[in-house]
């Protein structure tokens, strides 16, 4: 199983507002349990994205300025930022399936 690096707030602004590698980030609660299973189905994607592909996550409450600056309105949600981090970072909310998360990453981080 893929690891899922843990972030804080600073590092993971910084990595935001760097070009570089595509990243994803998993926002969550600890106690949520519809960010659980999203967490399952992120580590099932995981194995059919590319290993070099950096996969992120974070407790949202820990976040107050990311959730400010990019007005994340609810967990579970994917923050997806392209290698050249032009625009902001695409959030992805509806997280039904492994197929839709799936298409979902590929189509920002290509």
């Amino acid at each position: 199983m893929k690891e899922f690096k843990s972030l804080s707030e600073q590092e993971l602004m910084n990595a935001l507002i760097q070009s570089g590698e595509p990243l994803v980030v998993f926002l969550h609660t600890p106690l949520c349990g519809t960010c659980k299973a999203a967490r399952r189905m992120l580590e099932v994607a995981s194995h059919l994205l590319p290993a070099e592909l950096v996969i992120a996550e974070a407790n949202i409450n820990m976040l107050p300025g990311l959730v400010s600056r990019f007005r994340i309105s609810s967990v579970p949600a994917l923050l997806v930022a392209s290698a050249d981090r032009i625009a902001d970072p695409e959030i992805f909310y509806s997280m039904g399936s492994v197929e839709r998360m799936l298409e979902y990453i590929r189509r920002v981080t290509s």
